[in-house]
């Protein structure tokens, strides 16, 4: 008879964390760990353990974990808090004679291009045309074309930033319907 699995199937291969620094001496404070799941990345992610610490009354498969992170071969400026994914089973250690050809590969792919993004960008063509409509029947100036002023949010990794005052831009938004999976479905349509 056939086996036959039920219930969520997951992607996570190696051990908790808990186990992992359970069995090592002093915790492995100073040993590098790897998630499974960002081994699928080219550049390296790995974390280095600072200081680890039990929880009391709590999940016993969860820990909690200070570490120096490195995802996709850009180290964090800050020790960052591993607790509420260091139960899954998803980590692996770092045998320690391979640790600094693992670490070495860092400099090979890291990303250093920042996105830098516009301060502003075109209103939607309806939107525009509502908004030269309104300043003409006010009597405003119409030559000038309306912007939308752009608001990001913070990247946590810091690879991406709004444009300063004169900076040009590496990342454009254009207006429009970009390249469409079926061109034959807008072979008609007159643009203007």
């Amino acid at each position: 008879m056939p086996i036959k699995y039920v219930g969520r199937t997951t992607d996570f291969k190696g051990k908790t964390l808990w186990e992992i620094v359970g069995n090592l001496k002093n915790f492995g404070v100073g040993r590098i760990v790897v998630r499974s799941t960002f081994e699928r990345y080219p550049e390296p992610s790995y974390l280095k353990i600072c200081k680890v610490e039990a929880l009391a009354n709590e999940d016993p498969r969860k820990v909690r974990v200070w570490a120096e992170k490195v995802f996709r071969g850009r180290k964090y400026p800050k020790i960052v808090e591993v607790c509420s994914a260091s139960y899954k089973p998803d980590y692996r250690l770092i045998p320690k004679d391979e640790e600094e050809a693992y670490c070495k590969r860092e400099s090979l792919g890291a990303l250093e291009k920042i996105n830098i993004l516009p301060q502003t960008i075109p209103f939607p063509p309806l939107l525009r045309e509502f908004i030269l409509a309104d300043r003409h029947a006010k009597g405003e100036d119409v030559t000038k074309e309306p912007e939308m002023e752009m608001v990001y949010n913070d990247s946590r990794d810091g690879l991406s930033r709004k444009a300063r005052e004169g900076e040009e831009p590496n990342v454009k938004f254009e207006p429009g319907i970009g390249t469409p999976k079926s061109p034959e479905l807008y072979a008609n349509v007159q643009r203007g």
